[in-house]
């Protein structure tokens, strides 16, 4: 069973420090390749540089809590939710920032779908 994540090519694990500038402030974020690489897939899923879907995640998560905690441990927990599609090749499993960030979320999304990115979310945590 071990050797499934043993053989895994040692460039996954390797860590990268990156900076960027947020909220007008400059901070660094160190995350393995492999986050960094999946950050980078969900942002062209957006249609976004990565700069911009960091910061406009950023953003709503201060938006919606009022502070930020521990904002790399957030984007890996990003990582794993989109990972636990099964197919994160599907683009119907990550909605759309523009619809999250539309007047009538609500309305944009079925219940059958939010009740699904929820079952998803929650399924990380089991």
């Amino acid at each position: 069973m071990c050797n499934l994540f043993a053989r895994q090519p040692q460039r996954n694990y390797e860590t990268q420090t990156r900076s960027l500038r947020i909220g007008g402030h400059c901070t660094s974020i160190r995350l393995e390749l492999a986050f960094w690489d999946t950050l980078e897939e969900i942002a062209a899923k957006e249609r976004m540089s990565l700069a911009k879907f960091l910061t406009t995640l950023h953003n709503e998560v201060l938006e919606h809590y009022g502070e930020v905690n521990n904002f790399t441990s957030l984007l890996r927990c990003c990582c794993l939710i989109y990972r636990s599609s099964g197919d994160s090749t599907k683009s119907d499993f990550v909605t759309p920032i523009s619809v999250l960030r539309s007047s009538e979320p609500e309305s944009r999304l079925s219940a059958l779908e939010r009740k699904r990115h929820e079952e998803a979310a929650l399924a990380l945590f089991k």
